[in-house]
C-alpha cells in the first residue's frame, strides 16, 4: 500500500502477520486471531488495526487465514518485490546471496559489491562482485531500495554513509568482527 504506516501499528500488523502464517500451514480456514496472540493486544486493539484497513472478519467466526494473510502482506508491502544490494562479497554476503530468504521475503539482490580486488569480477550465483565504487550508479539504475551491509564492524558506518549517498534508505547489517 503506498499509504504510510505508524511504527506502531506497522508493528502490531507484522506480529499479526506472523500469526496468522502458522495457520497456514495447517491449512486453518478461520482464526481467532486474539486468541493466538497470546493475550499481547486486547481484542479492541486488534479489531482496530485491521478495521482501518477495510472488512476482514466474521463476527463469531474470526477471520478466514489466507484473506487476512494476503491482506496484511500487502498493507506491509510484503507482496512487492524489493530490489536490495548487499555490501560486502566476504562468507556472509556469498552466504546471503546464495540463501533462500530472498525468495521466502520478495526480495530481489540486484547488486553484490566489495572493495577486495582479488573479489571483484568472481561470480557468486547469479551476479558478479562489482567494486563499491559502482554502487551509486547501479543502485539508481536498478531502483535498489535497501542494502544490506555485509563489511567487518570497522567499516559498517562508512558503507552505511555510501548507501545513503547512492539513495538507498532501508539497510540491515549483519554482524562480524574481525
Amino acid at each position: 500500500m503506498a499509504e504510510r504506516l505508524k511504527m506502531s501499528v506497522a508493528t502490531r500488523l507484522s506480529r499479526y502477520l506472523q500469526v496468522v502464517s502458522g495457520p497456514l500451514k495447517t491449512a486453518r480456514e478461520y482464526l481467532v486471531l486474539r486468541d493466538r496472540l497470546l493475550h499481547r493486544r486486547h481484542a479492541t486493539q486488534v479489531r482496530r488495526d485491521l478495521s482501518s484497513f477495510g472488512k476482514f472478519g466474521t463476527r463469531g467466526s474470526g477471520y478466514e487465514t489466507g484473506l487476512l494473510y494476503e491482506r496484511l502482506r500487502a498493507i506491509l508491502g510484503a507482496d512487492e518485490r524489493k530490489s536490495v544490494v548487499i555490501v560486502g562479497a566476504g562468507r556472509v554476503g556469498e552466504a546471503l546471496l546464495s540463501s533462500q530468504l530472498a525468495d521466502s521475503q520478495a526480495i530481489e539482490v540486484v547488486g553484490i559489491f566489495d572493495n577486495d580486488t582479488s573479489k571483484i569480477g568472481k561470480r557468486i550465483g547469479p551476479l558478479s562482485v562489482s567494486s563499491v565504487r559502482d554502487l551509486k550508479q547501479e543502485v539508481k539504475r536498478h531502483s535498489a531500495r535497501g542494502g544490506v551491509i555485509a563489511v567487518p564492524t570497522q567499516a559498517a558506518q562508512d558503507v552505511a554513509d555510501e548507501l545513503v549517498e547512492a539513495g538507498v534508505r532501508a539497510s540491515s547489517t549483519t554482524p562480524r568482527h574481525c
